[in-house]
């Protein structure tokens, strides 16, 4: 199976859009600079795009010292704070962040339209769930596990259904971009199947290793474009079609490192199935 590595994305900020990057290092919490930051709500729980999609109006770049946000012609450099910890939940899971200062939380409410929310900064990350993975093993402000990972052979294979099923409803069939579903990590290849990832139980790209925790199961966060915000049925409806069970949708994986190193574009992908 010839299968590369054909793109990494970082998401500083929780839920804003995504840097695209030729190169990334893997650290044990995930691919560096991905997630370290979050929008957090009075009750210490994040904000994330599937209630406020003004939040994917904000690109985030890092820097060697914090942030710089921008969104449209207005932009701001954050430094990494240093002050104290503070309880935040990332959909109910506990972790603690550092509050940014004050002027980049105005510059945020400004752009999201809230004035209920702060800027945070990672500052103690938490476990996993141990029925997915071992003693040890932690993440930062992502959803569930360190890394995720999508395929364009799956993307494919699902753009057909969608297209199958708008054409026989006669609507124009809407277009889904790997984008919708975030992904850290893409992958594709001449040969590599639709949704032959479902069966992996390790993958390795380049030289870094990886266990798989479990596929993801998707949110309604996928229904909007990532460019002009607007929300639809897709893909959410055609994933119930097809790839629903345990009352959820999946597609992509969710990944948990087991060595550090540098992911580069064009690195070779192997995988182990379990069966």
């Amino acid at each position: 199976m010839t299968v590369r590595l054909s793109r990494i994305t970082v998401f500083p900020v929780k839920s804003t859009s995504g840097q695209v990057l030729q190169e990334a290092v893997v650290e044990p919490l995930g691919l560096t600079h991905d997630r370290r930051w979050m929008v957090a709500k009075s009750d210490g729980e994040c904000l994330t795009a599937r209630t406020n999609q003004n939040l994917l109006r904000i690109s985030a770049t890092p820097t060697p010292h914090g942030l710089h946000l921008r969104a449209g012609s207005e932009q701001i450099s954050v430094p990494t704070p240093t002050g104290p910890l503070t309880p935040v939940t990332v959909h109910g899971r506990a972790l603690h962040g550092i509050p940014a200062e004050p002027e980049a939380t105005e510059w945020v409410r400004g752009v999201i339209g809230r004035d209920d929310i702060r800027l945070v900064h990672l500052g103690r990350a938490r476990p996993l769930n141990p029925a997915y993975s071992q003693p040890g093993d932690a993440t930062g402000f992502a959803d569930a596990y360190p890394v995720t990972l999508g395929s364009l052979a799956s993307l494919r294979r699902l753009q057909d259904w969608v297209t199958e099923a708008a054409l026989e409803r006669g609507e124009e069939p809407a277009v889904i971009g790997i984008e919708r579903f975030r992904p850290n990590l893409v992958i594709d290849g001449a040969d590599l199947e639709p949704f032959v990832e479902d069966s992996w139980r390790t993958v390795s790209i380049g030289e870094i290793e990886f266990d798989v925790a479990k596929l993801i199961d998707r949110c309604v966060l996928t229904t909007v474009h990532p460019d002009t915000r607007e929300r639809g049925p897709e893909p959410i409806r055609t994933l119930a079609r097809h790839r629903a069970w345990d009352g959820q949708t999946w597609f992509g994986l969710q990944l948990i490192p087991r060595s550090a190193g540098t992911l580069r574009v064009g690195d070779a992908v192997s995988a182990a199935s379990s069966t």
